[in-house]
């Protein structure tokens, strides 16, 4: 993609994120309800009538497929294409825990190129893109510079379908406890996006979709950071690393990308 074509998909993802995260912050007509609740897992019908507003402005004014979490592929997959998150962090939005945002992201080849995170419950919309840089709320914005693990703060959670055996959560602890803070904000779309502007500076997760964490991916390579995550087709279930950039790597660290 050009310059230029970044910076006009960027605009549009920027409008698309900012009418769904409004008409959510509104909870008007259609956004109040449960859908299903199975498991751990919950579906609102706030989901689906801020995916209708995205899919609506991306389909008017761009000709790449649509990857969202509720519809699937809309369109035919390509190279290039959007990847949605209408409403991350469901549970938090119904509880009115004031967690949660919409994601709007573009992939190129599998990989995130640009990336618009708006928290409509704190009226920030964090955007970015590679060779663009990132921004919130038009200032920018950065990685943390803390090279050091008992001085860093790890944000992660667990996924609906997470392993929580005693084994695995033995792991789990001994793993935090190598950092500084844990943070668990119930939103990977959020915490993705405060590693890109330096409010926690590692973000982990294993067995997380794409649509979650596209953006901030993409957010966290434009203020300067790094991403790592497991191959794999974007419909399935991903691990992922992101960071700043300055803390160690461990060896079996999963491939940059």
């Amino acid at each position: 993609m050009t310059g230029e074509e970044i910076r006009q998909a960027l605009a549009l993802a920027e409008a698309a994120a900012r009418e769904a995260g409004e008409a959510l912050a509104g909870r008007g007509a259609g956004f109040e309800g449960i859908e299903s609740a199975d498991g751990r897992d919950i579906k609102l019908k706030a989901d689906k009538s801020a995916e209708a507003l995205i899919l609506k402005r991306l389909s008017d004014d761009s000709d790449h497929a649509i990857l969202s979490e509720e519809e699937g592929w809309v369109g035919q997959a390509g190279n290039t294409a959007w990847v949605v998150d209408p409403l991350d962090g469901s549970s938090n939005y119904n509880r009115e825990i004031p967690l949660c945002a919409v994601s709007v992201a573009l992939i190129d080849k599998g990989r995130p190129v640009l990336g618009v995170v708006h928290d409509f419950n704190r009226d920030e919309l964090f955007s970015g893109a590679r060779g663009v840089g990132a921004t919130c709320n038009g200032r920018a914005i950065s990685v943390s510079p803390i090279a050091d693990m008992p001085q860093a703060t790890l944000i992660t959670g667990f996924p609906v379908n997470h392993d929580f055996s005693d084994r695995a959560l033995t792991e789990a602890g001994r793993e935090f406890s190598r950092w500084k803070k844990i943070r668990m904000i119930g939103s990977a779309t959020l915490s993705t996006a405060w590693v890109a502007c330096g409010r926690a500076d590692r973000y982990q997760e294993d067995s997380i979709m794409l649509w979650d964490i596209a953006a901030g991916c993409a957010l966290i390579e434009a203020a300067g950071g790094r991403v790592f995550y497991s191959d794999g087709p974007p419909e399935a279930p991903m691990n992922v690393m992101a960071d700043n950039g300055h803390l160690p790597l461990e060896p079996g660290v999963l491939t940059p990308k």
